[in-house]
């Protein structure tokens, strides 16, 4: 609000002063300060003394010492006694009185009030939901994975399986005959089926792997390998893994995906990844005047008689099982016999093909008998894990592709390395 100065008058310099009289301010419900009286009595014993008055020493007392014993709940409770040693806790253990700390709440009692009789009517009426559990897509494993699973039998014929390797081995010979293309096309096919009969093993044991993603890409990167060489390995997995990805994506049911996806990057990396070399091994780019094919012809020679030294040298000599976890059928002295027909070969055969020789033969024959054995036990672990006795039955007396090419696979990339590192062109 405005005053008197801004109404436009000049200033006078005075304050003025509010009183009772004072016509220009209406106070109702209020009493002047000045008029209103203490009427309460001062003690002027407990008044302190005026600041410039001398010290007396003493010390004031707001309350007096017997009011505030009265009024203090704690002044009947002894003051904190030192206790050191037993006659101590003797001379004091009369001033202690233990129903201070007694608690006079009573304690609460439970009742449980009986339910209405609507009420278990209506739990009776209403049905009880069934157990809602995880869609699973692999059956539940025991905590001994190999507990009854299934080991390979010795009832195959052997009669059988030795006329379908003489089959395989005279095919094998022709197509090497007709150049590499042919060989390309056939290990490519190997590997497509071979592909194809681990997929169909995961989808019996309850998996959803991406069959026909995984067979593609596992004849695309052995392709891409004989085209590139082994640099194109990184650039098909990447599209392999991209492909995956979209293909689980927009799957119509809600699946396991590490169950689908893990196994067909499993299968496309141990069958697609690892048998490529092969076609790394015939590529004119790798070893030029079709010298891969011959190396790679050796590779299979040696891979052959490995297997069957280890068989027949095992039935007939072999007691300790070279691992009996995975593979009880084989055997120390079957691995043992097998390096030792390997050899044999390698100094026999493989000296008659260049560009072999009888040193770099023989130092073949030794790294291979190491690796392949490998290869058919990790196989073996496989189908173990799976709970099944074979991968295939497409060869008579052998079982399926994959049976019968798991050593090789891991021979090929070893192979491949160890011809690069001997210079063996």
């Amino acid at each position: 609000m405005k005053s008197d100065i801004a109404g436009g008058d000049e200033p006078t310099g005075s304050v003025p002063v509010v009183s009772p009289s004072d016509s220009r301010v209406t106070i109702s419900g209020a009493e002047v300060a000045g008029e209103v009286v203490d009427s309460a009595a001062v003690d002027p014993n407990s008044m302190l003394p005026h600041w410039t008055e001398a010290p007396t020493g003493q010390v004031p007392i707001v309350v007096a010492r017997e009011a505030a014993e009265a009024i203090d709940p704690w002044a009947a409770i002894p003051a904190p006694a030192w206790r050191e040693g037993e006659a101590d806790w003797v001379a004091h253990e009369d001033q202690f009185d233990a129903s201070v700390l007694a608690d006079d709440t009573p304690e609460a009692t439970w009742t449980i009030a009986a339910p209405e009789v609507e009420a278990e009517a209506i739990l009776e009426e209403t049905p009880r939901p069934e157990p809602q559990r995880e869609f699973r897509t692999r059956r539940m494993q025991s905590r001994d994975m190999m507990a009854g699973r299934a080991a390979r039998k010795t009832g195959r014929s052997v009669s059988t399986a030795t006329l379908t390797g003489i089959a395989m081995g005279v095919v094998v010979l022709v197509l090497f005959e007709l150049g590499t293309w042919p060989v390309a096309i056939l290990i490519m096919g190997i590997l497509g089926l071979a592909a194809a009969e681990a997929y169909a093993v995961y989808r019996s044991v309850g998996a959803h792997p991406a069959t026909i993603l995984g067979i593609v890409g596992t004849v695309t990167v052995a392709l891409a390998v004989f085209e590139k060489g082994p640099a194109a390995i990184g650039a098909v997995t990447f599209l392999m893994l991209s492909l995956g990805f979209v293909w689980y994506m927009n799957a119509e049911r809600r699946i396991d995906v590490m169950d689908g996806l893990g196994a067909t990057l499993f299968v496309y990396a141990w069958i697609g990844i690892v048998g490529s070399y092969g076609l790394a091994i015939v590529s004119p780019r790798t070893f030029p005047h079709h010298n891969g094919l011959t190396i790679m012809l050796g590779v299979i020679m040696l891979t052959a008689a490995n297997d069957s030294g280890a068989l027949f040298i095992g039935r007939a000599v072999g007691k300790r099982p070279l691992s009996p976890a995975l593979s009880p059928n084989k055997t120390l002295e079957g691995a043992l016999g097998g390096m030792l027909v390997t050899v044999i070969v390698s100094l026999v055969i493989l000296p008659l093909m260049a560009p072999w020789g009888f040193a770099n033969a023989f130092i073949f024959a030794l790294v291979l008998s190491c690796v392949v054995p490998i290869g058919d036990l990790f196989e073996s672990m496989v189908k173990r894990t799976l709970g099944v006795k074979d991968i295939g039955r497409i060869l008579p007396g052998h079982g399926g592709i994959l049976d019968r090419v798991d050593g090789l696979l891991f021979a090929l990339p070893t192979a491949y390395y160890l011809a690069q590192l001997i210079h063996l062109k």
